[in-house]
């Protein structure tokens, strides 16, 4: 018998605010009664024998609190490991990626060994273990855009249920970054006016040996995929394919070039640059550029990293 916890995020938890990825002010967990789809879940588990409990955090510490019930026993050197052999299984009920982010991100924060202690069963290329497998629960199950659809994972709650106690756990790419966060699908760096229109920046991008742009280019938009999220912007398409299982970010830039035509004087065509590798880095040159990751907006001014953990966390597909 599995017990399953069947964690929500309370109201502004996960789309950034006073404590990164945490509530942003909002309101206490004991004010927020669970949504119709976590009640549903819920109820197909315990039909099928599970123990259930249903958590509303409303902070960091609460879903760290959470977290802590998947550690591995008490190790020799001291470290904070995850259980690979747990029976307990973890729900998140999620309106946005960014939530989700928010969970995979306190879960990195507690098990990812200080790089002084790295030790010798950390898989090669990682700089975390492998993460406790996890459910993701939409709490929009219309919605064609966001992470669980990409994957085509289970969409019901019945069907949720169904694969936390009889699916498989597949392992995913994560995106770690320089700024202590992750990113499970992707990134667009790039702000609008107020008429929805491109504010062209200029910065250099990396990726790997390859270099998109030296920061003499104007930028329209610089798409970072873990998946396929990201791969539109203004109707251009952007990343070719995103792929959570490679191994690699896919990286975009979009560059207003002129074309001269005879007789006809010139015009605006945009380039798309791209490239994939392991790491990608974006170095601004004139000042704050705004940028989403994960859906959650926020703004950067020095150079910001990405680099891919390869299988570093999981999900339970049917």
């Amino acid at each position: 018998m599995y017990d399953v916890v069947l964690l929500s995020l309370a109201e502004g938890q996960g789309s950034g605010g006073a404590c990164g990825d945490g509530c942003g002010g909002c309101a206490p967990a004991t004010a927020c009664a669970p949504r119709v789809p976590v009640l549903k879940c819920a109820d197909a588990l315990t039909a099928a024998g599970a123990r259930v409990e249903t958590i509303t955090a409303a902070s960091d510490q609460e879903i760290d609190e959470v977290i802590a019930r998947f550690d591995a026993p008490p190790r020799p050197d001291g470290l904070t490991w995850p259980d690979a052999q747990s029976t307990r299984r973890l729900v998140v009920a999620s309106s946005t990626d960014g939530q989700l982010r928010a969970v995979v991100r306190r879960l990195v924060r507690r098990y990812a060994p200080p790089p002084s202690k790295r030790p010798a069963d950390l898989p090669a290329g990682r700089t975390v273990p492998d993460l406790p497998p996890l459910a993701i629960l939409p709490l929009d199950p219309s919605s064609t855009t966001d992470l669980a659809a990409q994957l085509n994972l289970p969409r019901t709650p019945e069907a949720v249920a169904a694969a936390v106690l009889n699916g498989s756990a597949r392992r995913l790419d994560l995106l770690r970054n320089d700024g202590g966060s992750v990113t499970v699908d992707g990134a667009l760096v790039g702000g609008m006016d107020d008429d929805g229109h491109a504010v062209p920046w200029r910065g250099r991008v990396e990726v790997d040996d390859a270099v998109l742009t030296n920061g003499d280019d104007p930028i329209l938009a610089c798409a970072i995929g873990n998946s396929a999220g990201y791969a539109e912007f203004a109707g251009m398409r952007l990343l070719a394919d995103g792929d959570a299982v490679d191994g690699q970010v896919e990286v975009a830039v979009a560059v207003p070039t002129v074309i001269k035509q005879r007789f006809r004087g010139s015009k605006m065509r945009v380039e798309v640059r791209r490239a994939r590798g392991r790491a990608v880095s974006v170095l601004p040159r004139d000042g704050e550029i705004h940028f989403l990751d994960d859906g959650v907006g926020g703004a950067m001014s020095r150079k910001r990293s990405w680099w891919t953990e390869a299988g570093a966390w999981a999900v339970y597909a049917s």
